[in-house]
């Protein structure tokens, strides 16, 4: 039944969630059965591990030493499968028809995860050419090492942050291992989605408390309750949908369920006491939604304050970005906002009408189409204008192509996954505006995402 629910889901990331289900019926049919588990801590070195999936209680067992990489038959970039091959740091290559039956124990085989590219019985030339390439990762590695700590300045001197994007505490620990000056996007649905009933204020409280502890010296942004599209939970009691994704989701669904919302904010409100936190609402399309939550926010700061709770009152509150209605009058939301926040992954989606997690539309999910890059540059320019200051929480924000273009339309803030905060740092050092404002000039011309792509890639990937 509950694998059903999960493969039931709109989003890849949510049906994934059906490989512990069936993580755990294996386990129980081996102890059931008496059948022996294969032994991975015995695992001999410079081994690859080749399976239909890579399951949470195998990535346990692992011998992480004396791995090399993986080759799945299953999975997607967002899969279990590709989630812990990133936790352990190991290349991967993932939907591979075939590959159990096909390479056999003992083959010689070469796992590049940068390309998807899987070669089995390589020969010497090919063999060398990867052990060129393997050093030279290492040494980029070690380059990125030395801007851990580092501030975030691009090639002339220029402040700009690196942000982390995080689903809980735990993510929170690892942003702040891995160098992040924040959060850039702290997905709070994840805190409800865990639960069999709605998190209450003390729960919330201290869940956004500890995360602005870790991040003494940089904000953490809070984005209310998500809920809706590809998110339902089912204790919300949310009706099913024709069209879930352009539904009575997120901000719409808050609104008018103020007694959930009153509790979240009141927790992000008493937990803005112990650190620099800022208030993001989702799927803003119109400046009456962002009133009416400042008018909620006001109106709880009043009684904070009469129950002579401790608060910011100066707490920043901001829209993120992600609908053509809000980009198109960002120029409007700006005198609303303290800050805006483009949430790439979504904006793209919606501006090309096309389902990303639809494979028949995937093509059109591009964040170099013309009209998304326009949109970008409209938004940045507008926050601008206003004073305000802007990130991207979205995967465009770790694209190393997409960093001049965002340099040149003037991004300050940059929320990427924790893993990709050195990389990205150092790619932002390597730009001065003016550089940037050239490429992004000439990228500009173009009159599609495939023209676009291919003068990044000649002229930024070296």
């Amino acid at each position: 039944m509950f694998r059903g629910m999960f493969l039931a889901a709109g989003d890849e990331l949510t049906r994934q969630r059906a490989t512990d289900v069936d993580d755990i019926k294996a386990g129980l049919l081996r102890i059931l059965l008496g059948v022996k588990e294969q032994d991975l801590t015995d695992i001999p070195p410079e081994s690859i591990i080749i399976t239909e999936n890579l399951t949470p209680s195998m990535t346990a067992a692992l011998n992480k030493n004396n791995v090399r990489g993986i080759v799945t038959e299953n999975g997607g970039r967002t899969s279990h499968s590709a989630i812990l091959a990133r936790a352990l740091g190991l290349p991967a290559v993932l939907s591979v028809p075939d590959a159990v039956s096909v390479m056999e124990d003992g083959m010689k085989v070469i796992v590049d995860g940068s390309e998807g590219i899987v070669i089995a019985e390589p020969d010497k030339e090919t063999q060398q050419f990867y052990i060129e390439k393997q050093a030279a990762f290492a040494a980029e590695k070690k380059l990125l090492a030395d801007y851990a700590g580092r501030p975030t300045v691009t090639a002339d001197g220029k402040k700009k942050e690196v942000y982390c994007n995080i689903g809980n505490i735990s993510d929170a620990v690892t942003a702040s291992e891995k160098s992040g000056e924040g959060i850039g996007l702290f997905r709070t649905e994840f805190l409800f989605m865990k639960s069999e009933h709605a998190p209450d204020e003390e729960l919330q409280f201290e869940t956004y408390k500890k995360a602005a502890q870790l991040f003494k010296e940089g904000s953490v942004i809070i984005r209310t309750l998500d809920v809706g599209g590809d998110k339902n939970i089912t204790y919300l009691g949310m009706q099913s949908e024709a069209n879930p994704f352009l539904g009575f989701r997120a901000v719409r669904y808050c609104l008018e369920n103020k007694e959930l919302f009153r509790t979240q904010l009141r927790a992000i409100l008493r937990a803005s006491a112990f650190g620099c936190i800022k208030i993001m609402v989702p799927l803003v399309t119109n400046v009456s939604e962002m009133r009416q939550v400042r008018q909620l926010i006001d109106e709880i700061k009043c009684e904070l304050e009469a129950e002579g709770t401790n608060f910011d009152r100066n707490i920043q509150l901001g829209a993120m970005i992600e609908t053509p209605e809000a980009s198109m009058i960002a120029d409007l939301l700006a005198k609303e906002c303290d800050f805006f926040s483009i949430g790439t992954n979504d904006l793209t989606q919606y501006t090309m009408a096309a389902d990303r997690g639809n494979p028949q539309v995937s093509y059109l999910n591009n964040v170099y189409e013309p009209a998304v890059l326009r949109f970008i540059r409209h938004i940045i320019k507008c926050a601008g204008e206003e004073g305000i200051p802007v990130g991207v929480c979205g995967e465009a924000a770790a694209d190393p192509m997409m960093t001049p273009l965002l340099l040149a339309f003037g991004l300050d803030e940059f929320s990427v996954n924790p893993a990709y905060v050195l990389r990205t740092r150092y790619n932002i050092s390597r730009w001065t505006k003016e550089e940037a404002d050239r490429i992004a000039d000439v990228a500009m011309t173009f009159d599609t995402a495939e023209e676009i792509e291919k003068y990044l890639k000649m002229t930024i990937i070296k």
